[in-house]
């Protein structure tokens, strides 16, 4: 091969060295899409190289195969820019390997039908050898499939730059120069070879300057990317920003379908496969159509859900975040995603601390009224009483006959002193407690014995129906006995003259049901309501008995505190039953 170098071959040849060896560099070094860029470069690099090997040759066979070896850049330059165009825009196909087949069906083709051409002349139907100044060049007369070949060309490149340009054209400022140059560097050799392909600028009448534009262009972003790293900052969200966020990203288009994540985001779905580009967020979120209903408005929005996982249910807050462009236009969405199952758990324990505190304020402002009322007035009653006595204002037998009187006054304070004590014990130092096997029917027994001498003013009946497969139970006796007080108390104080109180136990899963059954006043929906959330209140007995609320509180306490539970069953003016469920025994007592 006889070679004469001349000013147009030897730019080609050097400049085709220097962006052959910047794509190389810019492969090995980069990712993503700026790859498509390097072979973008090297396809051009191919065909300015043998294109300035072809203008310093003199002899026909050595031109062809120059040609030849052009076309390996050719045939694929514009489909690289297109690939390149997909990659930086963030787009990607459901039928990824079938578009990719598609796209480069006509390059191939093309590259298939040069190599071949003696056999067909599909690409050129002839040429001759021609001197045109000082080279030694080759006319040719144009195949039927070389128009197909140009056409697609202009088509992939018109549509890589539309995609660059419609899909950044809103984009912040920071990546507008960025987007301009690229599509700069995809337009300006284009405009080159519209000028050689319409006949308006050949010099010599056959050079081609656009493998020149394509050169001198791709030096220039060759070095843009090596020296001043474009494309290390991505308009949609860079890898490495993404890896070092904790939070859950999605970066989802206007049409809700996933365009980018971050590695992040897999704790958030059971199913990772789920996760990925060109999925409709509608697919990954069918049970909470919320989101995407949102998503709609087109305004940030920060929004919770609650998902099911292995350890329960966890609560994830979701904060959209729109990518608005000029005019308020939507380019996406931003979906920041965070786990705040632990965060609404301890805010919600502060809450009900905070309303058990209030809670117990009341209460204790409660009690301090009780002592200085119904505690104070029958202490000083009995002093008052003991003063008119001794100074002879009444009479031994006057005395007498307020005695029985005086007597229920002092067994309320006492009662009001004991759950005064109890209480005050639990709240201050807080109850310890005692845990033990003992026989529940003699704790039964015995508070039935002591509370009697109350029943039979009233004529009232307390029954203890025993049951033979329970003697023991597990908890705290002191407490229990102080429960069990309470709720016999209440039964007689709210029973009716001549009726009965009924005390039975029963056993199911392990637990003792201990019941005491009255059939009086009953209890109104209203205040089985504050019973079972544990809030005081008081009535009046049937014989307009006072009390303090207190003993309920304390029950329903302790019993808690022995690892039972307490219901309450009751028909107003037809009676209530308070059951309380205790650990039981394994074996009965013998």
């Amino acid at each position: 091969m006889e070679l004469i170098f001349n000013p147009f071959s030897i730019i080609l040849i050097l400049s085709g060295l220097i962006v052959g060896g910047l794509s190389l560099i810019i492969a090995s070094r980069m990712e993503s899409s700026t790859k498509w860029v390097a072979i973008t470069m090297l396809c051009a690099a191919f065909w300015g190289f043998f294109y300035g090997l072809e203008l310093s040759s003199t002899d026909l066979d050595s031109i062809l195969i120059l040609i030849k070896l052009q076309y390996i850049g050719i045939s694929f330059l514009a489909v690289s820019w297109l690939f390149f165009a997909f990659k930086y825009a963030g787009l990607d196909f459901k039928n990824y390997s079938q578009a990719v087949f598609l796209v480069l069906l006509i390059p191939t083709l093309t590259f298939f039908f040069v190599f071949t051409n003696n056999f067909h002349g599909l690409i050129y139907e002839s040429y001759e050898l021609v001197t045109k100044g000082p080279f030694k060049a080759l006319i040719t007369k144009i195949g039927p499939w070389y128009p197909v070949h140009v056409i697609y060309s202009y088509l992939a490149f018109g549509f890589g730059n539309y995609i660059i340009w419609t899909r950044f054209k809103f984009a912040d400022p920071i990546f507008k120069a960025q987007t301009r140059l690229i599509f700069l560097a995809g337009l300006f050799p284009i405009g080159f070879n519209a000028f050689y392909q319409l006949g308006i600028y050949k010099p010599f009448e056959f050079i081609d300057l656009t493998p020149i534009a394509f050169l001198f262009t791709y030096i220039l972003v060759g070095i843009a990317i090596v020296k001043y790293n474009l494309f290390s900052i991505k308009p949609i969200a860079k890898n490495k920003i993404f890896e070092a966020i904790t939070k859950g990203v999605l970066v989802i288009d206007m049409n809700q379908i996933i365009i980018d994540f971050n590695p992040a985001i897999f704790k958030f779905f059971k199913d990772s496969k789920q996760i990925k580009v060109g999925t409709k967020l509608s697919e990954i979120y069918q049970k909470h159509p919320e989101v995407h209903e949102f998503l709609d408005d087109f305004e940030k929005r920060v929004i919770e859900i609650r998902e099911e996982a292995e350890k329960g249910t966890r609560i994830i807050r979701l904060e959209m975040i729109p990518l608005l462009g000029r005019g308020s236009s939507s380019n996406g969405t931003v979906i920041l995603m965070d786990d705040i199952t632990e965060e609404v758990k301890i805010k919600e324990t502060l809450i009900a601390q905070k309303n058990e505190l209030a809670q117990l304020n009341d209460l204790k402002d409660k009690y301090f009224s009780i002592i200085s009322h119904d505690l104070k007035g029958p202490v000083f009653g009995v002093k008052e009483l003991i003063h008119l006595t001794q100074t002879g204002l009444i009479s031994k037998e006057e005395f007498f006959e307020l005695l029985p009187e005086v007597s229920r006054n002092m067994e309320n304070v006492a009662q009001l002193l004991e759950n005064l004590l109890a209480w005050t014990s639990s709240q201050i130092r807080g109850e310890q407690l005692v845990l033990e096997d003992f026989d529940i029917y003699r704790v039964l027994n015995q508070q039935k014995q002591l509370l009697e001498r109350l029943a039979k003013e009233k004529n009232i009946k307390i029954t203890l129906v025993e049951n033979p497969e329970i003697h023991e139970v597990i908890g705290d006796k002191n407490m229990i006995e102080l429960v069990i007080r309470n709720l016999i108390n209440n039964a007689i104080k709210f029973s009716n003259q001549n009726s009965e109180v009924i005390i039975s136990t029963t056993i199911s899963n392990g637990y003792v049901k201990i019941c005491i059954e009255d059939f009086g006043k009953g209890i109104s929906a209203e205040n089985l309501e504050k019973i079972n959330e544990g809030i005081s209140f008081t009535t009046k007995g049937s014989k307009n008995e006072t009390g303090t609320g207190l003993g309920l509180v304390l029950v329903r306490e302790y019993v808690r505190k022995n690892s039972g539970s307490l219901e309450v069953i009751s028909t107003e003016n037809k009676g209530a039953k308070f059951c309380i469920n205790l650990k039981g025994t394994k074996t009965p007592l013998d």
